[in-house]
């Protein structure tokens, strides 16, 4: 798993995009679009074993 910065000077690039595509969506809208992207990125990963350990470390980061 990779934990470091892999965008670099593009990751400010990035996050604009992200927040563009959310532009104008209701909390509900934005939730679905959140989902897809998840399972659009899933796919992309196509490994379990990598999607599982990333799962479990993004779920640690999470307060409860």
């Amino acid at each position: 798993m990779i934990l470091e910065d892999k965008l670099g000077p593009d990751a400010d690039s990035f996050y604009t995009a992200l927040m563009d595509t959310h532009a104008g969506l209701t909390e509900a809208e934005s939730h679905a679009l959140n989902a897809r992207l998840v399972l659009i990125f899933a796919n992309q990963i196509g490994d379990l074993e990598t999607l599982e350990n990333l799962l479990a470390t993004a779920r640690q980061n999470t307060p409860s």
